[in-house]
């Protein structure tokens, strides 16, 4: 999640940090003139230094000081947690590109694990998404070449291209013996973060794909559509974020703002305390109070888990699906001078919902589970955030059974099945409303829930 509102004191701490051996010098020397217990520091600097310089001696083919610079930074990054990174140039203008809302590629939200590239998310409407790519899906090979060695950034530039090229992923897949090898052709990826459209009884539903500039511009809208549409009668209304993969942290307050009248949202705590925030909901409820469902699952990450967790702790939504992936972390993009205008995305705090918890790890567990398949899936490589590597550690933050207990649930939602029924058709996404069996189950708790807020009222 990018932490924009506020530039921190790093901005300049990592641009002169790995240079050549001369411009380690006034590094190497203030390290030798502390104490002894900066010795280690001293040595290591040095060490870089001399490896530094015979790479550039002795590798078997010349190499460019930046590319050695850069991978040695975002070695660095890399090795802290999962979500900290280093951007050049272009990496850093693409990320920029991607938080508006448009760029070209194929659709398809990463993260790296093991030396592995992990599918978090298709955005919905993409080459990725019309593929059928799904989250959790490992890709270890672009056009037929290993992703083994690649950073990150790396493997996003490969997967970005001009609109329509092709390229090859190969996949691996859970429950999928072989690796699946699928052809996409890369278009320009303009993201409509918001669909609504009106379900029977008049129930209105509302799916958010991603935390960009225009979530909440998006959600405004849909929701004054649907009133239009039900002729100012909408009952109920469900939230779908389910494969959400987050973003933008002033989206996600402003999102959650839309529907909780006063109070936290979110609060953040960092290594220095002064740099803890805590932000409120700003405006009022744009819905009226009607009932709200969220639908989440493992794919829900990062801005969409304080979304859902801000909604569960204000007792303002019921939750249905399954356990989120867990990404309670806040990440602040950092612009390095004298870098050629790249930036490195830094960890900087930890999140915590409304009633103190921290999801970090553990994800946000919903009030109603319902899984959208019968079938337990073999599990391979990761799945959420506690099976990544360096995954920062879930503390300060308040017991799951310190929330509230819920007293606003209808009856049905203990009896809703936990699973699909038996010869239940496999998800279509051009028939969602027969094939999404979580979406089913949503529709049936959002009637109770109108029909028990309108007898309340009568």
């Amino acid at each position: 999640m990018d932490f924009r509102q506020r530039g921190f004191r790093y901005g300049i701490l990592l641009s002169a940090t790995f240079l050549s051996g001369a411009l380690l010098g006034p590094i190497l020397a203030r390290a030798a003139s502390q104490d002894s217990n900066q010795s280690e520091t001293y040595q290591l600097l040095k060490t870089f230094s001399d490896v530094f310089e015979r790479v550039r001696a002795d590798y078997v083919e010349p190499v460019k000081d930046r590319e050695v610079i850069e991978n040695a930074i975002n070695g660095m990054l890399t090795g802290l947690d999962p979500h900290s990174s280093y951007m050049n140039a272009k990496a850093f203008k693409d990320m920029q590109i991607q938080t508006k809302g448009e760029f070209g590629g194929l659709g398809i939200e990463v993260t790296e694990e093991k030396g592995l590239i992990k599918v978090v998310s298709p955005i919905d409407d993409t080459p990725a998404y019309r593929a059928g790519i799904k989250p959790g899906d490992i890709i270890t090979a672009l056009d037929g070449k290993s992703v083994v060695g690649l950073a990150l950034n790396e493997a996003v530039d490969r997967m970005r291209g001009p609109p329509n090229s092709k390229i090859v992923l190969t996949i691996k897949r859970q429950s999928v013996d072989k690796p699946l090898e699928v052809a996409l052709t890369r278009e320009t990826i303009k993201i409509q973060v918001v669909k609504s459209r009106m379900l029977p009884d008049n129930i209105g539903y509302v799916r958010l794909s991603q935390f960009s500039e225009q979530a909440d511009a998006g959600i405004k809208q849909a929701v004054r559509n649907l009133r239009q549409q039900a002729g100012g009668k909408l009952t109920a209304l469900i939230l779908d974020m389910r494969n959400n993969p987050g973003g933008l942290l002033d989206q996600a307050v402003a999102v959650s703002s839309d529907f909780i009248d006063r109070g936290e949202v979110v609060s953040t705590r960092a290594r220095h305390t002064e740099e803890s925030q805590r932000w409120n909901a700003r405006g009022g409820d744009i819905t009226g109070g009607i009932p709200i469902v969220v639908l989440i699952n493992g794919g829900s990450a990062s801005a969409s888990e304080i979304v859902a967790g801000a909604l569960q702790d204000h007792q303002r939504a019921v939750l249905l699906g399954t356990r989120s992936f867990g990404k309670g972390s806040v990440q602040t993009v950092i612009p390095l001078p004298g870098s050629g205008n790249g930036a490195m995305r830094l960890t900087t705090a930890r999140y915590y919902t409304p009633s103190g918890r921290s999801i970090q790890a553990l994800g946000i567990t919903p009030d109603v589970v319902v899984a959208d398949s019968r079938e337990e899936p073999a599990r391979f490589g990761v799945e959420r955030e506690a099976d990544l590597n360096h995954v920062l550690r879930n503390q300060g933050g308040a017991a799951e059974d310190t929330r509230a207990p819920r007293t606003d649930l209808p009856p049905i939602a203990a009896q809703l099945p936990n699973k699909p029924p038996e010869g239940f058709p496999k998800f279509d996404m051009l028939k969602p409303d027969e094939t999404d069996f979580q979406l089913q189950q949503a529709v049936v708790l959002a009637k109770a829930m109108a029909g028990r807020k309108s007898a309340a009222a009568n």
